[in-house]
């Protein structure tokens, strides 16, 4: 019986993981379920944001009270920015090049995100960059192999792949028509969904400047989805001035809001953080082709999407990329870990070598050792789309 329980015990991080990116697929599809219905995107911003903050609120409320700091004008702000380069920025543009796209090529191109936070934190001097060092050669190469998977997808989109359930004729028939016009709509929904990956980016180095002042996780998340949906609402009005673009019924416009708030945001932050707190932010990244594959089959069954060679192709190269990034910033975390555990130990070694000079100092040395801790990953990578 204790040999079965350690087995699930080993297992569960990755069914946790596998149940979390069946999670995420689901967003992509029920999104785009929702703006095939002509749902307005920005009313979707502000409904999903909206109910991510009250889903996340009563838990910050009761877990972080005692430990919440005090708000500030400075993290004020820096809350009003995460939540318009998040729900504003990355979501509106996201939502949009998926429309132009389809549900599964969003999926993939979002697997460049790990590579252009590399970038864009080397680019503010917060990731460091050893050419020497085989872990910085690993991520400069996983980034310019995932860009590169990215370019192969815009510029090549490649014959349909026939799918047993799929409709030949129809096939034949969408790839005939309006192909010139359809490749404007690819490139331009490319650019657009990078567009947005950029701001989850920004938003994933602010994010991490703003916990170190901030230290209350979900309070944050509760505040940024709060400063999201008020600002959305500000977009929206001005774009969906029409009562009935703000309705909802029994259907997709219902469920989406509904699901991303409570699954993408409120579920998925707690088993991350879970998963994160005993297996580390790579293996939680690791998964992330796997959506993927899961978006790939759910919207060809339920959507009817058409999936082409350069989707594939392209989605495998970014993969790669992914892999090499990941295993770059796992190799920095051992070393960062080993680092942080031999100061530990020299600090414990020294309050023994002068123990007999001052017992005081050896307490007060005893006691700062008992807080050293390996930090966790600024970044939680939940699905911001």
């Amino acid at each position: 019986m204790e040999g079965v329980s350690t087995i699930i015990k080993n297992f569960r991080p990755f069914l946790l993981m596998i149940f979390l990116q069946f999670g995420a697929a689901g967003t992509y599809i029920v999104i785009m379920a929702t703006l095939n219905q002509g749902q307005n995107r920005y009313v979707l911003i502000v409904y999903r944001n909206a109910v991510a903050a009250l889903v996340l609120a009563p838990f910050a409320i009761f877990f972080e009270r005692k430990v919440r700091p005090k708000m500030t004008l400075s993290v004020f702000w820096k809350i009003v920015l995460l939540g318009f380069l998040e729900p504003i920025l990355d979501q509106g543009f996201g939502y949009l090049g998926m429309n132009m796209t389809s549900a599964t090529y969003t999926s993939a191109i979002m697997n460049v995100l790990p590579s252009v936070t590399f970038v864009i934190a080397w680019i503010l001097r917060m990731e460091k960059v050893k050419i020497a060092e085989v872990r910085s050669q690993a991520k400069i190469i996983g980034t310019l192999v995932a860009l590169g998977g990215a370019l192969v997808m815009t510029l090549y989109k490649g014959p349909l792949i026939p799918l047993p359930w799929s409709n030949p004729d129809m096939n034949e028939h969408n790839g005939d028509n309006n192909s010139s016009q359809d490749h404007n709509h690819w490139v331009g929904g490319t650019l657009l969904i990078l567009l947005g990956c950029v701001a989850w980016s920004c938003f994933y180095v602010l994010q991490s400047i703003t916990i170190k002042t901030y230290p209350a996780d979900l309070s944050l998340s509760a505040l940024i989805c709060l400063s999201g949906a008020v600002q959305s609402t500000v977009v929206a009005l001005v774009v969906e001035r029409h009562s009935s673009g703000w309705a909802v019924g029994w259907d997709a416009r219902l469920l989406a809001p509904l699901y991303t708030g409570i699954v993408s945001s409120g579920l998925t932050y707690y088993v991350q953080g879970m998963v994160m707190r005993t297996r580390g932010p790579v293996f939680v990244t690791a998964f992330n082709p796997l959506c993927m594959i899961l978006v790939a089959l759910l919207a060809s069954f339920i959507l009817h999407e058409q999936i082409h060679y350069g989707c594939v192709i392209g989605g495998t190269v970014i993969a790669m990329g992914l892999y090499l990034v990941v295993w770059g910033k796992g190799k920095d975390y051992e070393v960062s870990g080993l680092a942080i555990l031999e100061k530990h130990n020299s600090l414990q070694e020294l309050p023994i070598r002068t123990q007999i000079n001052n017992d005081n100092k050896l307490d007060a040395s005893v006691d700062d050792v008992s807080n050293v801790t390996v930090p966790a990953a600024a970044h939680r990578y939940t699905s911001g789309i």
